[in-house]
């Protein structure tokens, strides 16, 4: 397969991808970045959590 077959297949199979409109972009990306927030928040709270019972005990 030469280059020029692969670009046109992938033409041609990039024509059948299902591209989410620009709202969903939208919806998606803040979802994303609010999971991120509260992921990042959840841990940090249980690292603070467990660090001053680490040190309540072995202190």
């Amino acid at each position: 397969m030469g280059i020029n077959q692969y670009i046109k297949d992938t033409q041609a199979e990039m024509s059948h991808v299902n591209w989410p409109t620009r709202q969903q972009t939208i919806v998606f990306t803040v979802e994303v970045i609010v999971i991120s927030i509260g992921t990042a928040i959840l841990l940090g709270v249980s690292d603070f959590v467990f660090s001053k019972l680490l040190t309540l005990f072995f202190h």
